[in-house]
């Protein structure tokens, strides 16, 4: 068993106010915490992982290939499928906290794919 802190992590700023956390990391899931800071977009992009999250601060506007829009907000939980494209938006004036985990892991991920 592993036990990972927030605090003992590095965030990293995947693209312009978009900061991530890798955390735990197991063999079947890996687990992130994400910081998006108002008017910050998380452009389109698709990876093979299937992710699932939690929100627990803001919220937060996912954008889908056909134009669909679905908002997740404090309490929310969301599922992606692996290669479905997908982007996210603060549109608020709070930055949205949350939690992401990925199915298989992502223990090294290139925060540019």
């Amino acid at each position: 068993m592993e036990r990972v802190g927030l605090s003992e992590r590095d965030a990293v700023e995947a693209v312009e106010a978009v900061h991530l956390t890798q955390l735990a990391t197991g063999d079947r899931t890996s687990i992130q915490a994400f910081e998006i800071k108002p008017g910050a977009t998380v452009p389109e992009h698709s990876h093979h992982h299937e992710q699932t999250g939690f929100v627990y601060e803001g919220e937060l506007t996912f954008v889908l290939e056909d134009g669909a829009e679905l908002v997740v907000g404090p309490g929310d939980s969301f599922t992606i499928p692996g290669d479905e494209p997908h982007a996210a938006e603060n549109r608020g004036d709070t930055a949205v906290r949350g939690v992401d985990i990925f199915a298989p892991p992502r223990p090294d991920p290139d925060w540019a794919e």
